[in-house]
């Protein structure tokens, strides 16, 4: 059996006759390619995509993720913000995944692959907060590049040695080296790699297929490292830091400040159609007057009112935007107001 004999053959050919294909790889690959193309024609940028479109596509952030949204520790996975940063993610998918998705099976795998996902996330969420929008697939790469050590480790004996060496020794380099380059390079979620890194190395004690010298392997590694893993997402959980402010009070703010904006270029197209009449010398100060009222000093004011109705926060980023539109407000409010009042005492006159 090509089971008993790993130290007879190159691991990549036992691999392959134990699992000849890789259809989880393959898919993984293709969904993170249809969710690049499909942002691309929704307007993100081929070379950056800026925050607010990842946002929209469900990148992960605090103030949304905890307000309720805790979907977007899933779909960040699929998010990338440019050209670069997707080819290098999947050039590593494709390198570790194949190996891996053939040393676990197809479900072992996927499970792998998610877990170590949602727990990287699950870590920058607690790391960063709000303080940064995050997304691509590393966090879940790095978990399986952490099954693959441990699975190597595990087989180290039945491995031939150079192989051994130049497959372990290279998987330690290659995320010791990128693990590094993110306390370097700005922009990079560190926080995503490492949880994803050591879930992976978790995972993969937890589901390690029973292989050459694994036959003989006992179940306590596998309950110890579950039980890690349990005591892990509860600790991470309890220590998600309470976000600044709402994601949907932002979303609301911007939307009704948007709807303000729109209607102010409405009372500005019907105050020059007041100035207009004014200066034909055909409608009297009184007609002209209580049309500033109607068409302009109400609508300020109800304006007004709806946007003093609005979640008031500091630190949400529309807040100035928010105090400057009720300040706007007020003032052409008042400012309508005192203009009829002075038609109307020449009215009187």
């Amino acid at each position: 059996m090509a089971e008993n004999s790993l130290n007879t053959s190159p691991l990549n050919v036992l691999l392959k006759q134990r699992v000849p294909s890789v259809p989880m790889t393959h898919l993984l690959i293709a969904a993170n390619l249809a969710v690049f193309l499909a942002m691309l024609v929704g307007g993100a940028g081929f070379w950056h995509s800026p925050n607010s479109i990842q946002l929209a596509w469900g990148a992960n952030f605090g103030p949304a993720t905890q307000d309720g949204e805790w979907w977007r520790l899933g779909s960040a996975l699929f998010l990338h913000f440019g050209a670069i940063h997707l080819f290098m993610n999947l050039c590593a998918l494709w390198d570790g995944g194949r190996l891996v998705e053939r040393m676990y099976g197809h479900v072992r795998f996927i499970a792998i692959y998610f877990t170590s996902g949602l727990a990287g996330n699950l870590v920058s969420l607690v790391i960063q907060g709000g303080s940064a929008v995050s997304g691509g697939a590393s966090g879940a790469i790095f978990g399986v590049y952490g099954s693959l050590l441990v699975f190597l480790w595990r087989e180290r004996q039945q491995l031939d040695p150079y192989e051994f060496r130049w497959m372990f020794w290279g998987a330690v380099v290659f995320s010791a080296l990128t693990i590094g380059l993110g306390f370097i390079i700005p922009g990079i979620d560190n926080s995503a790699h490492i949880g994803g890194f050591i879930t992976g190395i978790v995972s993969g004690t937890i589901l390690a297929p029973v292989f050459g010298a694994a036959k003989q392997a006992t179940f306590r590694p596998r309950i110890f490292a579950s039980g890690l893993l349990v005591l892990a997402i509860a600790g991470l959980i309890s220590k998600i830091p309470a976000p600044a402010y709402k994601w949907s009070d932002e979303l609301l703010v911007r939307q009704e400040i948007n709807e303000f904006l729109r209607n102010d270029q409405a009372i500005n197209r019907s105050w020059l159609d007041i100035v207009n009449d004014g200066k034909r010398g055909d409608t009297s100060f009184d007609e002209l007057a209580g049309r500033i009222d109607a068409d302009i000093s109400e609508h300020y004011e109800d304006s007004f009112e709806q946007l003093s109705q609005l979640p008031v926060n500091p630190a949400m980023p529309s807040a100035k935007a928010l105090e400057n539109a009720l300040k706007y407000a007020q003032q052409r409010r008042d400012a309508s107001r005192a203009l009829a009042e002075k038609l109307r005492d020449k009215q009187a006159k």
